[in-house]
């Protein structure tokens, strides 16, 4: 289904010499036409956050489009995410408004250097942190998230060796908090959070003393041993539902959105200059433009597909610990079948 010839637009470019609300209203519109469900990372712009339909993490903003009717889902994020709806939902069309809008630390790590490194150690065991491409949790044998990359290691025999990609950050705090020492952390970051620094932290607390300071895991060690809370971008919402006055450790988009959600708290970034310029690339002329076009689509190789919902699926439905898929489970997860208490639909 599309719009008018004479209501649609070549370009982008085009569409950002409309006013905000113009845009706001062909967005609710297309949106409406096409069934679709507009999911917002918390990271991005504010203006996107106010047109979402959810708003959240990438796993967690799949997961509710899993569950919604629609028929497309348009992410608003980077590239790892749209794939991961894509995986959850491969029924579903899965757009993105700008598909420059990668992740540097999903880039570190490419399938065949992970293979050359799993070949290196054939008895560890690859965990993918959620921020990484389909094609590398596909390789991988479990994925976590920020939230509950601990306990998925600690569900590990404590004596098999743990390849853990991408982020070195939260592999070394992973390492830290279970004593492991038989972790293999790959060498990538997030360039927004590792470039936060202690003196940044330090200044922040002495303009703001009472206010309690969070960080993500993400962040450099010394700021993590430093901080108040550590936790996900989940936790930061939950604490600033309990707390009058936080430093946040983390992107500014989830500071602003927290600023306007609690108008009458006090809320800082730690670092001024903690943003991400490819969550900020999808703008509200972007995002229009794409639900008219229906442009940019994200496809998966099903077999890609298949095996990043496999690491995603052990990661949900941990009970009892990891382990080895047995021969029988083995075919059935080949073939598609999702074993009962599968948490991916």
């Amino acid at each position: 289904m599309t719009p008018s010839t004479l209501d649609l637009l070549a370009t982008p470019l085009e569409y950002a010499a409309l006013p905000a609300h113009e845009l706001v209203e062909r967005i609710q519109r297309r949106k409406d036409e096409l069934n679709a469900v507009i999911l917002g990372h918390n990271y991005q712009r504010v203006e996107i956050q106010e047109v979402s339909d959810y708003l959240g993490d990438s796993l967690g903003l799949s997961q509710e489009a899993a569950d919604t009717d629609a028929d497309m889902i348009v992410f608003c994020g980077v590239h790892f995410m749209a794939e991961t709806a894509k995986v959850l939902s491969p029924q579903k069309r899965v757009l993105m408004p700008d598909l420059r809008a990668g992740c540097p630390m999903a880039d570190f790590v490419t399938v065949q250097a992970l293979q050359n490194l799993k070949d290196e150690h054939p008895d560890a065991a690859v965990v993918a942190y959620v921020n990484s491409t389909a094609a590398v949790k596909a390789l991988s044998d479990i994925c976590c998230t920020s939230s509950n990359a601990v306990s998925v290691v600690e569900s590990i025999p404590r004596d098999q060796p743990i390849i853990f990609v991408p982020d070195r950050n939260l592999a070394r705090y992973v390492e830290e908090k279970t004593g492991r020492d038989n972790i293999i952390a790959w060498d990538g970051y997030c360039y927004v959070h590792e470039d936060m620094v202690m003196q940044e932290l330090e200044q922040a607390r002495k303009a703001h003393p009472t206010a309690k300071v969070v960080v993500h895991p993400e962040a450099r060690s010394e700021l993590l041993e430093a901080a108040d809370f550590v936790t996900s971008t989940a936790g930061m919402v939950a604490l600033a539902e309990e707390h009058e006055a936080l430093i946040f450790g983390t992107e500014r988009g989830l500071v602003d959105r927290m600023k306007q959600r609690f108008p009458e708290k006090t809320f800082i970034p730690l670092s001024g200059a903690a943003i991400c310029g490819n969550m900020k690339l999808n703008t509200l002329a972007k995002l229009a433009w794409c639900l008219d076009h229906e442009e940019y689509e994200v496809e998966l190789d099903e077999k890609v597909r298949a095996g990043a919902e496999r690491s995603l699926r052990r990661m949900l439905d941990l009970s009892g610990g990891w382990r080895p898929p047995t021969a029988e489970e083995a075919e059935l997860e080949a073939a598609g079948v999702r074993p009962r208490g599968c948490g991916c639909a």
